[in-house]
């Protein structure tokens, strides 16, 4: 059992503080004094992929600022509506990969599962914002067909939890499943890719550290940071706390324009990034989901925003500026 650390009891418990998440486009505006400034998309169209952002990221966007690069990411602006060549449902061919109830198999020696459709917020460049995570849960009613699958490839020894965002799981939900894992015995590493740390930070509580813990599994984190605003103190800590409970930590991006494509907030998240002794991994092109046009940044500019990071980071915090691409073994190394 590790230590507690950084008074993880008198946090708001998690799910009150994801029941309370806002949904509302205009009462977020509100809160931020901004009024009617930002036309936001139809409320039929909303409702297809709803606004949910919780307080405590909120609490971190600037107030009266209309372009403040965190509520960018949230808010649903008009320019959802438009329709753009080459933007589509599926844009990384995720339903064309999936080999058995809930997993996804692109890459040798990894299985990413489906765990839930599920996110404590809706980041409006998401690229599953589509998915059909109805007919993909394995944990609803094939787990073990699933375990199964894993089980009879001992080619696969890592898995990754993956959504919507494992961690909208509850703890006894994680450690059971996960102790399952456990079982199988060419499956070494245990990977979580999520955003909460950084925008439900109350997520981070002693029995998720317990559960990581006690794992005979190696634990990655793939943390989701795509601004230096994201990390406030308060991320610091249950980050903190992760690396005490042996979890190595990781952080992917997305390029998105106005929010992150210029080399002093690039090199700003990765300098931060430093600060809470996270590695900057990936920094993504966009995917082309539909909705989601008026994030895309031209692959130049993001070759060269890279060259520029070289010129002003040390090399391990410069993240691999990648692409992923249907049907390819890796991800695509652009620069």
């Amino acid at each position: 059992m590790i230590p507690q650390t950084h008074a993880l009891d008198s946090k708001q418990s998690w799910q009150i503080a994801l029941s309370n998440a806002i949904s509302d486009p205009k009462v977020l505006l509100n809160q931020l004094g901004l009024g009617e400034q930002l036309p936001a998309i139809d409320g039929d169209i909303i409702k297809q992929f709803p606004l949910r952002v919780p307080q405590s990221y909120i609490n971190k966007m600037r107030y009266g600022d209309i372009n403040d690069p965190l509520l960018r990411q949230v808010f649903p602006l008009i320019d959802e509506g438009f329709n753009a060549a080459h933007y589509v449902r599926d844009p990384v061919g995720d339903q064309l990969a999936i080999s058995s109830p809930g997993i996804l198999q692109k890459y040798h020696g990894r299985a990413l599962l489906l765990t839930t459709g599920a996110c404590a917020i809706h980041c409006r460049y998401c690229f599953r914002r589509h998915f059909p995570y109805g007919d993909s849960n394995p944990l609803a009613s094939q787990w073990q067909t699933t375990l199964a699958s894993l089980d009879d490839d001992p080619t696969i020894n890592e898995v990754i939890l993956s959504g919507g965002d494992p961690l909208s799981l509850t703890d006894n939900k994680l450690a059971a499943l996960v102790n399952d894992l456990e079982q199988i015995p060419h499956i070494k590493r245990l990977r979580l890719h999520t955003r909460l740390p950084v925008v439900l930070p109350e997520r981070i509580d002693q029995k998720l550290l317990e559960w990581i813990s006690n794992t005979r599994l190696q634990v990655i984190m793939v943390i989701h940071a795509n601004h230096a605003n994201e990390i406030d103190q308060d991320v610091a800590d249950v980050l903190d706390d992760l690396r005490t409970a042996d979890c190595q930590l990781l952080n992917q991006s997305v390029l998105l324009k106005g929010i992150n494509d210029d080399v002093t907030s690039l090199s700003t998240l990765s300098e931060r990034l430093s600060d809470v002794n996270v590695l900057p991994y990936y920094l993504h092109l966009l995917d082309p989901v539909a909705g989601a046009s008026h994030f895309d940044v031209a692959d130049r500019l993001g070759i060269d925003l890279i060259e520029q990071l070289r010129t002003v980071l040390p090399g391990y915090l410069v993240p691999r500026l990648v692409r992923e691409q249907q049907g390819k073994a890796s991800k695509t190394i652009i620069a």
